[in-house]
């Protein structure tokens, strides 16, 4: 059976994720409405502004059908933007996250553009090779609940990757890197939930 990965293409770096997914031979489609969810296995909410990306999916109807797809088990992945977006808690959002994974979010905890930067991380199931992560005005993971599994952290144990279940998130922008690998094990996951 094919995958087919749908990414969230109401603002952000959704074009990054499409291209990064058709360079892995995998069947990627944009998701602007409800109805387009019915062609996707898994979603991808991309990096971008949370504000926006939140007040676009109310302008488009996609809040409760995104919460639906992702309680029936599809796979879900929030980068940067889209982990705010993604969370159950985020103090500083104007507007109610999809609450999909039980974490704290806090937005821009490195600061502004200009403190953008870009480190090697290791994150599980990327065996043991460091990852280029990007981290753009990137949000922060401050609290996870128990059932959820923590993927990555900084050297000061800031945690910038977590799944539970069918949700994974990250506070950087894979998409940006010429890395696979993290596309690669959302794969996976697509390939495990369905």
């Amino acid at each position: 059976m094919t995958r087919r990965i749908g990414v969230l293409a109401v603002q952000g770096d959704f074009l990054e994720h499409l291209n990064m997914l058709t360079a892995l031979n995998v069947k990627a489609l944009p998701v602007r409405l409800p109805r387009d969810l019915i062609d996707v296995d898994s979603l991808i909410i991309p990096g971008g502004e949370s504000t926006t990306i939140t007040r676009l999916m109310e302008t488009f109807g996609l809040v409760e059908p995104i919460k639906n797809f992702a309680r029936q088990g599809n796979p879900v992945w929030g980068t940067c933007a889209g982990m705010i977006v993604a969370a159950k808690n985020v103090p500083d959002l104007d507007r109610k996250p999809l609450g999909l994974i039980d974490i704290n979010v806090q937005r821009n905890a490195f600061g502004r553009q200009i403190d953008s930067f870009q480190t090697d991380i290791m994150i599980t199931g990327l065996k043991n090779k460091p990852f280029p992560a990007i981290f753009i005005r990137a949000p922060i993971i401050q609290k996870v609940n128990s059932n959820v599994t923590i993927l990555s952290q900084l050297d000061d144990g800031t945690i910038i990757a977590a799944q539970h279940n069918n949700v994974l998130v990250t506070a950087f922008h894979p998409e940006l890197t010429t890395d696979t690998r993290v596309h690669e094990l959302f794969l996976g996951l697509v390939n495990v939930e369905r």
